[in-house]
């Protein structure tokens, strides 16, 4: 049995593009218009883990909504991270300039090596569900990090949404098999 506070290996920095997110377990990222606050509450993390992806991470690639939603880079994992970060939109005209902030106009792939340069060897850290769909399809995505929030949204901004796709089949990192399901199981809280 796999103890839900110890099952994932300690992030490196290995130069890597990782697709990171909290997911709700029916698959969401963020609620409606890019609502954030599910997670504030009753939602917690292994302790540790933001500092562990905060020295691991060297830059960011996110999409404009997020963005827009979120405007504060300062805010990345609490705080405890600062470095630069890259907005890809189609267009930057109207962007809100902000400290350590580089909106880029190019193709994804140019993203991606704009943001591994920076990097500097840590890892690009993909905060953005359009984005990484986009990295994965071209074979840019070197790991997937997901943390599995227990809470159904229902409504929102889905990790991977791709309508009449293919399946993306995936290798399990941290286990023996690694074609094995991941097991979770949840009750619904109650309040009462």
């Amino acid at each position: 049995m796999t103890d839900a506070t110890t099952d994932m290996e300690p992030q490196t920095a290995a130069g890597k593009v990782l697709w990171h997110f909290t997911m709700s377990l029916d698959g969401f990222v963020a609620g409606p218009n890019h609502t954030m606050d599910w997670m504030m509450t009753g939602v917690s993390h292994r302790s540790g883990l933001a500092d562990e992806y905060a020295q691991t991470t060297g830059a960011v690639l996110g999409g404009r909504d997020g963005w827009d939603a979120y405007p504060d880079a300062g805010a990345i994992y609490g705080g405890a991270w600062q470095g630069p970060v890259f907005v890809l939109t189609h267009h930057p005209d109207d962007a809100q300039p902000a400290a350590g902030v580089t909106f880029l106009t190019c193709d994804v792939a140019e993203a991606v090596r704009i943001g591994l340069e920076a990097a500097a060897g840590k890892n690009l850290e993909v905060f953005s569900p359009t984005i990484g769909r986009q990295l994965l399809e071209r074979g840019l995505i070197d790991e997937i990090d997901l943390h599995i929030a227990p809470v159904l949204l229902g409504d929102g901004i889905r990790l991977f949404d791709n309508p009449g796709g293919s399946p993306v089949r995936l290798e399990l990192l941290n286990g023996d098999d690694r074609t094995a399901a991941v097991n979770v199981r949840y009750r619904p809280f109650r309040t009462d």
